[in-house]
């Protein structure tokens, strides 16, 4: 299948999924997925206008009001023209693409044509660079309508809390308002967990797609450094940086991972997609943890401060992936970990660097032009001034600085040891738990984060999905178990993930008013 799969009939049928000819029904905006949207509008009981006007509405409801979510820096204000364009459109030849009128929640880092892009910072308000980031740009060719933007961390510094600049006060997880939602596209998250939108845009550096994820019981998948392009996506740091999305199931997941993955001139790194592009909706197996070997990696979560309730949720999903036919190796263990990690060396900071370099490419369609003037302006949440300060001072560059350069170095050995491990143990993946600790209360400092997020994936450059596996906290908290695979391996991890998913069925939707 075409990694674009422009006709949507043919893409949703190859997805395994079809739209009868049946009576109208009602439509029901919760928790409904691509597919059931696709189909709604092929019988004739939803239109694209009353779609969007349906999702404006919920987050007009609990957005500032309501459940007060704080998660939505701005709704787009043409999305109702465009709407109605895809309306005009499918009634003279049909759907747009495989996303006709999915709507999108857009994190602030990424570039959009008709909404300003700050990630987060004041010291960015109002920038327009005049054009979309390619993953925005693809979407919508395939028919996606950017219906919002949403709160981030501000320049994604945060992996544990949502919090800027450019909206006041802390975005909130809809499990619990008094909660964190990780960081930093717990917006995106947030928004799609409380049905606000169908898919919400993120980027992981070191957890911000997973976490997130895993805090508002969704589907996020970090892949493969390489396989989506991040070309018009403000960089925190591109040794590191993906772009992606968080969904409601794995299903939505792999279907968008259709549309956005690829090379793209624009962003070097993705040249060798070229050759990795695989049909994702071909992993999505009911039966796909049948005779699969997953290894159980303590070093990504078990320390002192792992959380009971936590280590209990895993413990319960170890169980119902046996039940589910996979054989899991427990522990799996890497050899010498503990003086690999001593072997990272010195840091690089490559934050100011990978920004100079794109708020440069943008001329004068950027208010400021360097970090040194972000500084200067004191435009941004007092809580992130240190780091912007410690980026300032550094003055390292990727593949050259010695603290650059050794990072690399250990982020080959990383690699290696990990292949090493799954080929020894004949693994399709290794599993733990997403988070080590449930969602801390906004302002909690005392409590465990509980990220096990930084190390792994990041530094290996390998995919990782994470999918909920269950509650913390009389069932009330959302916890995550992660699949982390080889280079290249979305298709395992999304069968994985996907017949767990679709035995166990943990996603509840939250409690809002």
């Amino acid at each position: 299948m075409s990694s674009r799969c422009l006709r949507p009939l043919c893409c949703l049928a190859a997805f395994g999924f079809t739209a009868a000819a049946q009576p109208p029904r009602a439509f029901q905006l919760d928790e409904t997925t691509i597919a059931q949207v696709e189909a709604a509008f092929a019988d004739g009981s939803l239109t694209c206008r009353s779609l969007v006007e349906r999702y404006l509405a919920r987050i007009d409801a609990n957005d500032k009001r309501g459940a007060s979510l704080n998660a939505i820096i701005m709704t787009n204000p043409d999305a109702l023209r465009a709407a109605d364009d895809l309306d005009r459109r499918y009634r003279a030849s049909g759907p747009v693409g495989a996303l006709h009128c999915v709507p999108v929640i857009v994190k602030d880092n990424y570039e959009t044509i008709d909404m300003p892009t700050s990630a987060g910072s004041l010291s960015l308000q109002g920038m327009r660079t005049g054009k979309d980031a390619t993953v925005v740009k693809r979407l919508r060719d395939a028919g996606a309508v950017m219906i919002a933007k949403s709160n981030m961390a501000e320049f994604a510094f945060s992996p544990i809390e949502t919090v800027s600049s450019i909206l006041p006060g802390y975005t909130r997880n809809p499990y619990d308002t008094r909660r964190v939602t990780a960081g930093s596209s717990g917006g995106s998250a947030a928004a799609v967990a409380a049905n606000f939108g169908l898919v919400g845009l993120a980027s992981d550096t070191g957890d911000s797609i997973r976490g997130p994820a895993s805090h508002q019981a969704l589907v996020g998948l970090r892949s493969t450094m390489g396989l989506v392009s991040r070309s018009g996506v403000v960089p925190l740091n591109l040794g590191a940086d993906v772009a992606g999305v968080v969904t409601r199931t794995v299903a939505d997941t792999a279907l968008v991972l259709q549309v956005i993955a690829g090379p793209d001139p624009a962003d070097a790194v993705t040249a060798s997609a070229r050759d990795h592009v695989a049909d994702y909706g071909a992993a999505l197996v009911r039966d796909g943890l049948k005779g699969a070997r997953l290894g159980v990696l303590h070093e990504a979560y078990d320390t002192p401060t792992l959380d009971p309730d936590v280590k209990a949720v895993f413990n319960g999903a170890i169980g119902e992936l046996r039940d589910l036919g996979a054989e899991v190796v427990d522990p799996a263990a890497i050899d010498g970990f503990d003086a690999l990690r001593r072997s990272q060396g010195g840091g690089c900071n490559q934050f100011k660097y990978d920004l100079n370099r794109y708020l440069a490419g943008l001329g004068d369609r950027a208010p400021l032009h360097s970090l040194d003037e972000i500084i200067k302006s004191r435009k941004f949440h007092p809580s992130i001034q240190a780091r912007l300060e410690s980026a300032q001072a550094a003055d390292d560059v990727p593949g050259v600085s010695p603290g650059c350069t050794g990072r690399e170095a250990f982020r080959q050995k990383l690699r290696d040891a990990v292949v090493a491990l799954m080929d020894a143990l004949q693994l399709d993946a290794l599993i733990y738990p997403t988070w080590s600790n449930p969602p801390r209360l906004i302002g909690d400092l005392n409590t465990p984060g509980g990220d096990n997020n930084q190390l792994f994936s990041p530094s290996t450059g390998f995919p990782a999905i994470t999918v909920p596996m269950g509650y913390t906290r009389g069932d009330t908290l959302p916890a995550g178990l992660q699949f982390f695979g080889r280079a290249w391996s979305e298709p395992t991890l999304v069968r994985l993930a996907y017949a767990y998913e679709q035995a166990t069925h943990h996603r509840k939707p939250p409690p809002l008013r």
